[in-house]
């Protein structure tokens, strides 16, 4: 007889290597603290971390554990690697499949298959290595949004609107992917809708203070003054139609057990899709909890549905 997930250890894996390290970070720390709060036995798991192996796979081989909650952001986290491994090894994991992973976290490859299935998304030009300036403008106005292809937390996104900002732009994205997507700026709100369990949360409405141009990373985690509009200001029909799209992306990418999609939507009322998040943030200024608040789900609920939605897979 399967035990309960109250009797079973949890392995709460954060950290990792990626350009989003220190978020998960936080995020792995406070999912850990809740966990304990509802009387699981975790275990916490600080991947690549300063006093632990060196290799993944002997990391997670070396402790006892039944389930896995994943806190990695970016990187072989939410790129499905991480999750490869963990099936490889016969542990649940909360989130995606590795496939559903993989293809989410390249935000190219997700908007080729988005527009073969009419789901509406902003255009774009891609680039593998260096990217071509004179095609850029020859095909598309500026304002544009520059941005690595496989990067989370807007690292290396940038808005810009002449050739001087387009070819700095390029080269930082290049820091972080050696390929890079060029994407027609949307210009009006965004939203964020967490999903979890199949299960579209109310929208959050994105409001940067003047200081930035986008929901950028330091709006996102350490700016004080970005407004959450919850409710979002959308009326019921619009609203039903913003979540019914967001979990429409979501399903088409084979996505389960709980995420996150970006959306824009323009002057004349389109919502355009930016992307899935498969391992979303967990932290004091993240979205997710956010969400589940507004409906009555506090901090420490959230993580035991998520855990408890993972085990429940187990057969």
């Amino acid at each position: 007889m399967l035990k309960s997930l109250q009797d079973s250890v949890i392995a709460v894996i954060y950290g990792g290597r990626s350009a989003e390290r220190e978020v998960s970070l936080e995020s792995g720390t406070m999912i850990s603290k809740a966990l304990r709060s509802k009387g699981y036995q975790v275990v916490d798991v600080d991947l690549y971390g300063v006093e632990q192996a060196a290799d993944p796979i002997a990391q997670l081989q070396s402790i006892e554990f039944d389930l896995a909650f994943i806190a990695l952001h970016g990187g072989e986290g939410e790129d499905g690697r991480v999750q490869a491994l963990l099936e490889m090894m016969g542990k649940p994991y909360t989130g995606s499949s590795p496939l559903a992973c993989g293809f989410a976290m390249d935000k190219v490859l997700t908007k080729r298959f988005w527009r073969g299935l009419g789901i509406p998304t902003p255009a774009y030009l891609s680039f593998s290595g260096e990217a071509s300036v004179t095609e850029i403008e020859q095909a598309m106005s500026y304002p544009l949004i520059v941005k690595p292809s496989r990067e989370g937390s807007t690292i290396g996104i940038n808005k810009v609107a002449n050739q001087a900002e387009l070819e700095a732009a390029l080269q930082q994205a290049l820091e972080y992917d050696s390929d890079v997507l060029v994407e027609e700026f949307v210009n009006g709100p965004e939203f964020t809708i967490t999903i979890i369990d199949d299960e579209a949360y109310p929208p959050i409405g994105l409001q940067p203070s003047e200081d930035h141009k986008l929901y950028d990373y330091e709006a996102k985690y350490l700016a004080d003054d970005t407004q959450y509009l919850l409710p979002c200001g959308l009326n019921d029909v619009d609203e039903a139609e913003l979540k019914r799209l967001s979990l429409e992306a979501y399903r088409s990418l084979g996505c389960h057990g709980w995420g996150r999609v970006d959306v824009m939507r323009d002057q004349q009322g389109q919502f355009w899709v930016l992307e899935v998040n498969t391992a979303p943030g967990m932290t004091s200024h993240s979205l997710v909890p956010m969400a589940a608040a507004h409906v009555g789900l506090d901090y420490a609920a959230l993580v035991e549905k998520i855990a408890l939605q993972a085990w429940s897979q187990v057969r």
